[in-house]
């Protein structure tokens, strides 16, 4: 029972890679679908945020799943492999687990602590989930991330404050004018991010909060949200003459601002300087447009010098949310591998229910003599006999310290008790008794045990 991810994150890959790699863009349901179909497992989650495209998956056998994933990741998003490849990362079990808590505790963001992604993992999961996509394993895996989330959010300060990558693009700001005060802000999209970024710009008491979206509806609701005013679509190159920040957040598969409406917008505001943070993946502002004189473009991956500044901040809480996570990726470890024990365990005791069955059978014309009430305690008693002879390897083979270690004490235990011997000739009794019951003849005799 094999655990495994592949993907690619702001720390591994650069923007423009992951916009290529969003599969958000082409659809998480039909990427799930397309990796099973392609790679035959049965169990898969696809991660896809503004920072991340991971995939996890869980299989009874290891094969090669690393090289089989990241084929499909190039074939999927027509990056050729070789580009591709060098940006990826693996994990496996414990490795696994373990950047799944992080991701979910905000110890991998951007913005360390930053609250968003755990609601972004349940999205992921809830897809897969709802569609088939997931078993056991990554039920059980997805769910203790989940836990850790709170527990972090909970029991540390990692997660007090605004630590959102919408923040992080208004303290930039901050650093660029001082105080925002009646400073005048256009937000591009009405999504979760753009939400949080007028929240914070109007906790900065900016005079002025913009907001446009394709869908007017929306852009009204969240004006209405905080005070500000509604632009249509079709007047963002106006309203960019007049703002000092523009903040975009919309997610949309081409360029929204181009540097031409950029420079037009610049013309008539005579040198004063216009601040633009893109926070949108795929990106939604033409890099290019930070060649126009006076115009300052960040991008997500701009953000990184805040995101060290928070971290330094954040390091005795970051230590305390660590611990939180080694302790549940042992736990879930425990439970994988103790997993991976369920079929040897099953076998021993039906060996030894097997046995005493057989026992009692031999016994039974000298049982026949003895009351029912002491037949029934002697039933009771060999029952029980088996279940303490079976407590000690049983405990044993499911805390086994590793997996190698759990095959290998199966192993021996199928060796020593003819296990595998025996689950051999079930199956083939099994099949016997099938094709009996279909031609309607009586099935052979079982043989006889050695």
């Amino acid at each position: 029972m094999h655990l495994f991810l592949l993907g690619a994150s702001h720390h591994s890959a650069p923007v423009d890679l992951r916009e290529r790699i969003d599969f958000a863009h082409r659809g998480i349901p039909e990427a799930l679908a397309a990796i099973v179909e392609t790679t035959g497992l049965a169990e898969v989650v696809v991660l896809s945020t503004c920072n991340r495209a991971e995939i996890y998956a869980h299989s009874e056998t290891h094969g090669r799943l690393a090289e089989g994933l990241a084929g499909f990741m190039s074939a999927f998003h027509d990056v050729p492999e070789p580009e591709l490849a060098p940006h990826l990362y693996s994990r496996q079990g414990g490795d696994a687990a373990r950047h799944l808590f992080r991701v979910v505790a905000g110890l991998d963001s951007l913005v360390v602590g930053e609250p968003q992604i755990l609601g972004q993992v349940k999205d992921a999961f809830s897809i897969a989930a709802e569609r088939g996509f997931t078993g056991a394993a990554l039920n059980r895996l997805f769910h203790t991330s989940f836990t850790v989330g709170k527990r972090v959010r909970s029991e540390t300060g990692l997660g007090e404050g605004a630590v959102s990558v919408s923040y992080a693009a208004i303290s930039l700001a901050r650093k660029i004018f001082g105080d925002l005060a009646g400073r005048r802000a256009l937000v591009v999209g009405a999504g979760e991010m753009a939400e949080l970024t007028t929240t914070h710009l109007r906790s900065q008491n900016v005079g002025r909060i913009g907001v446009a979206n394709r869908s007017a509806a929306r852009a009204a609701v969240l004006a209405a949200t905080v005070d500000g005013v509604a632009v249509p679509w079709e007047e963002i190159t106006a309203e960019l003459t007049t703002t000092d920040i523009v903040l975009t957040a919309t997610g949309a598969p081409r360029w929204l601002l181009t540097r031409a409406q950029v420079a037009e917008a610049m013309r008539p505001r005579r040198d004063r300087p216009l601040f633009m943070i893109d926070i949108g993946l795929p990106r939604d502002v033409e890099p290019s447009a930070s060649d126009v004189e006076q115009v300052f473009l960040y991008n997500i991956d701009d953000l990184q010098s805040i995101v060290r500044e928070n971290l330094a901040r954040r390091q005795t809480q970051v230590d305390r949310a660590e611990l939180m996570v080694r302790e549940e990726v042992d736990g879930f470890m425990r439970w994988l591998r103790s997993r991976g024990a369920i079929p040897t365990v099953v076998a021993l005791r039906k060996h030894f229910e097997r046995t005493r069955r057989q026992e009692l059978e031999r016994l039974a014309p000298r049982l026949a003599s003895l009351p029912p009430a002491a037949q029934t305690r002697v039933e009771e008693v060999t029952r029980l006999l088996v279940e303490k002879l079976l407590s000690s390897p049983t405990q044993q083979l499911k805390a086994a310290p590793d997996e190698e270690a759990v095959a290998a004490d199966a192993d021996t235990l199928s060796r020593l008790f003819g296990l595998d011997e025996r689950a051999a000739d079930e199956r083939r009794r099994t099949l016997r008794d099938r094709e009996a019951a279909g031609t309607g003849a009586e099935p052979p005799p079982a043989p006889r045990n050695r």
